[in-house]
C-alpha cells in the first residue's frame, strides 16, 4: 500500500498504527507505564480476559463492554484481533472499542470516531505508550493474504459509485507490481476533495459497502 495515494481520515490512522508498530512495540516491551485513555493507568500485572468460549454478558464489571462470541470456525487472525480488541479496553482504557468483524478485520469506521475524541487519538495506533502493541502486531502478522485482484476491483466499484454519488474527482485505483493501489483524491499532498463536504459525506455512507472487509477507509 503506498500512504500518498490515501485520502480518507481511518486510511491514515491505518498508515500511522503501521508505521508507529515498531517504537510502540519497543515502547512497550521496556514497560512503560503511562496513563491510558481511560485514566485507568496501564499498571503493571493488568490482564487480558482470554477470548472466550461461551457467550459473555453484554458489559463487563468495570462497565467495558464484553466482547461477542468468536463465530464458529474463527480464525486465527480472529483471535489476535480480538486479543488486541480486549487489551484495548483493559489496559488501553478504551471501553467501548468495537468487536472484529467476523472476517477478523477491525471496524475501522468505529475506530475513527473514537479516535477523534480529545486525547483518544492513541485509539488507531495501539493505546497510549503502546500498551497493546504487542498483541497489535501479532494481529497484523495472523492476517491472510488478500486477493490483490479483488481489491482492486472492489475499490473500482468504490470509486466509481463515489463519482456517480457526486464527487467528480474521485480517481480510480491502480495495481502497480501486482498489489493494488487505492484511488480517492487526485492530489492527496494538497487535497481537492472536500471530506467535510455534506456530498462526500453522503457518498462515503452510500458507497461503503463496495468496499471488502479490511479495505475501509484505504481510500
Amino acid at each position: 500500500m503506498n500512504p500518498t495515494t490515501t485520502s480518507r481520515a481511518t486510511a491514515r490512522l491505518r498508515i500511522a498504527a503501521l508505521a508507529a508498530l515498531p517504537v510502540l512495540f519497543f515502547s512497550a516491551a521496556c514497560g512503560g507505564d503511562g496513563d491510558s485513555a481511560g485514566g485507568d493507568g496501564g499498571k503493571k500485572g493488568d490482564e487480558i480476559a482470554s477470548v472466550p468460549d461461551t457467550p459473555s454478558a453484554s458489559r463487563t464489571a468495570d462497565g467495558a463492554a464484553a466482547p461477542s462470541t468468536a463465530p464458529a470456525g474463527k480464525s486465527a487472525f480472529y483471535d489476535a484481533q480480538l486479543k488486541y480488541v480486549q487489551c484495548m479496553r483493559v489496559k488501553g482504557g478504551y471501553k467501548d472499542y468495537p468487536d472484529p468483524k467476523l472476517s477478523g478485520h477491525l471496524d475501522w469506521t468505529k475506530i475513527e470516531e473514537i479516535s477523534s475524541r480529545p486525547g483518544q487519538n492513541e485509539a488507531a495506533k495501539g493505546g497510549k505508550d503502546g500498551v497493546c502493541a504487542p498483541e497489535l502486531q501479532r494481529a497484523m502478522l495472523a492476517e491472510p493474504k488478500r486477493d490483490q485482484q479483488k481489491d482492486y476491483e472492489s475499490m473500482l466499484a468504490h470509486a466509481k459509485c463515489m463519482r456517480d454519488n457526486g464527487v467528480s474527482r474521485f480517481t480510480n485505483p491502480t495495481m502497480s507490481g501486482g498489489n493494488a493501489q487505492p484511488g480517492g483524491d487526485p492530489n492527496p499532498a494538497s487535497p481537492s476533495i472536500d471530506q467535510d463536504s455534506p456530498t462526500y459525506k453522503q457518498a462515503r455512507e452510500a458507497c461503503r459497502t463496495k468496499l471488502l472487509d479490511g479495505l475501509d477507509g484505504m481510500q
